[in-house]
């Protein structure tokens, strides 16, 4: 299933469209995974009512896998997004290829290049989160066909090492789209941060919140299930 379709799916049903990300690793919490099972946790995120799944391949910075992806997205129905820092068409294929949902494609690091390189992604069948973190970036997003937008509310040049906060999505919400599926990303931790988020978008994408949490199911249910 598409990631779009899934999150409009939720929206339908009167739950809460969430992104929820398996992360291995940290640049600022360290080994996120703790010796358990990324399947499992696909499992535990399926049965909590996740929308989608997000997945983070880069291997330098998170002790992301690609084939680690590959497997995820052949043991689940669910959308799964290839959270990634993309610079070629290659990678692209790559996604496409493993029946990926959806591929991150980040604004400030693709520039001018955004535009094309969301065509190729879409011609290949997947989904597109154009990236942003600023007006700039969303004025490049806008002049793409991409289907989805997400503002990080965390600085990817400082790799999560700031502190972001659901703040960044509200002054930037007025100059998103309107015909682009909007998600928040990043520094949502509470039922408040989700209430603030899903205020002015239409998902939201976590991970080191559900990642830390002493009962994973039960806190993403919460999140789903959440009446904002």
């Amino acid at each position: 299933m598409k990631m779009v379709k899934s999150i409009l799916n939720t929206k339908n049903n009167n739950k809460n469209p969430i992104i929820a990300e398996i992360k291995v690793h940290s640049p600022k919490y360290g080994d996120m995974i703790n010796r358990r099972d990324e399947m499992d946790i696909l499992k535990i995120y399926e049965n909590a009512g996740a929308s989608g799944i997000s997945y983070i391949t880069d291997k330098e910075h998170f002790n992301g896998d690609f084939e680690m992806y590959k497997k995820i997205c052949k043991n689940t129905e669910l959308p799964v997004l290839r959270k990634d820092f993309i610079t070629t068409k290659d990678e692209i294929e790559k996604t496409a290829e493993v029946e990926g949902g959806a591929i991150l494609l980040i604004a400030r690091l693709l520039k001018e290049e955004t535009a094309e390189f969301v065509d190729y992604a879409l011609e290949h069948g997947l989904d597109t989160l154009v990236e942003v973190h600023n007006k700039e970036e969303i004025d490049i997003a806008k002049e793409t066909n991409s289907t989805m937008i997400g503002v990080n509310n965390r600085d990817i040049t400082k790799l999560e090492l700031d502190d972001g906060t659901v703040s960044l999505t509200e002054q930037l919400a007025p100059l998103i789209p309107k015909n682009m599926v909007f998600v928040s990303e990043s520094g949502i931790g509470t039922i408040e941060d989700l209430r603030m988020a899903l205020k002015y978008a239409d998902a939201a994408l976590i991970g080191t919140s559900f990642m830390k949490a002493k009962n994973i199911e039960e806190f993403v249910k919460s999140f789903v299930d959440a009446k904002l």
